[in-house]
C-alpha cells in the first residue's frame, strides 16, 4: 500500500508512524508519505488559503495552491492523478467511513488523503482533484488530520501481517464471521472481582457452546 498524506502538520504524523500495527505495516513495504502544501504554494509567505467569497467567517484552502502542490509531487496535472490512485478528500459532508469502505480501500494500491483545514476546501479541488470525499462521522474537527489518521489506521491494521497475528483480524467488530454485528464482551482475569463474575460459559472449554454465546452476544449488540 502506497499512502500519501496531503497536509499542512506532517509532523502529527511522527507518533502515528510509531504505533505497532503501523510500523509492521511499513516494515512489510507499505509507505506512508506526507505532502505539505507549503512546500509549493506559488504564493508568497507560504501562504495557502485566502477569505471565502461572499464572505463569512474562516478562511478556504485554495484550489491553486492544491493543484501545484498535487502536480508537484506527483509529476502530472493535478485533474490527471484520480484516474491512477483514488484521491479522498476528508469532509463532514462525505460517505460515512465504515468496514465495508475501509475492506474496500486495503485493496487499493495506492491512496491519497487530502486534510481540509479552517473552513475546509475550495470545492474545485474536491470536484476536480478528488475520486472520493469520505467522513469519519458526523461531526466538526479542526482539521483532517485525525480523520486521516482514522483512515489510514483502519486501512493499514487490514493488510497482511500488521496485526503480527492472522487471527487477531478474524473475529472483531463487523467481520464476516461475525455476521458485520460489533464485537461480543471480552473478559479476562481475575475470572471475579467485587462479585462481578466472568459469564460461566466462557470458562467451561466447551468452544461450540462459547462460538454460540459470542455471537448470541453479537447480535444483541447489533
Amino acid at each position: 500500500m502506497k499512502l500519501d498524506i496531503l497536509t499542512l502538520f506532517p509532523d502529527w504524523f511522527e507518533w502515528f508512524r510509531t504505533q505497532r500495527h503501523v510500523a509492521n505495516a511499513l516494515a512489510a513495504g507499505s509507505t506512508l508519505t506526507l505532502i505539505n502544501p507549503r512546500d509549493h504554494t506559488p504564493l508568497g509567505g507560504g501562504q495557502v488559503d485566502d477569505a471565502p467569497f461572499g464572505g463569512g467567517a474562516g478562511m478556504v484552502l485554495r484550489v491553486d495552491v492544491m493543484d501545484a502542490a498535487l502536480s508537484a509531487h506527483y509529476g502530472c496535472d493535478a485533474t490527471a492523478l484520480r484516474g491512477r490512485r483514488r484521491v479522498i478528500a476528508l469532509s463532514p459532508a462525505g460517505r460515512l467511513l465504515d468496514d465495508a469502505l475501509v475492506a474496500e480501500l486495503a485493496v487499493e494500491g495506492a491512496l491519497t488523503f487530502l486534510c481540509g483545514r479552517y473552513e475546509g476546501f475550495d470545492e474545485r479541488i474536491v470536484e476536480h482533484f478528488a475520486s472520493d470525499v469520505i467522513s469519519v462521522g458526523r461531526y466538526v474537527l479542526a482539521g483532517g488530520e485525525l480523520a486521516a489518521m482514522v483512515c489510514a489506521d483502519a486501512v493499514l491494521r487490514k493488510l497482511p501481517g500488521a496485526l503480527g497475528h492472522p487471527d487477531s483480524v478474524l473475529e472483531e467488530s463487523f467481520s464476516e464471521a461475525l455476521e458485520g454485528l460489533p464485537e461480543y464482551p471480552q473478559y479476562t482475569r481475575p475470572a471475579e472481582f467485587r462479585g462481578w463474575r466472568v459469564p460461566d460459559v466462557l470458562l467451561s472449554g466447551h468452544h461450540e457452546e462459547i462460538r454460540r454465546w459470542r455471537l448470541e452476544r453479537s447480535r444483541e449488540r447489533g
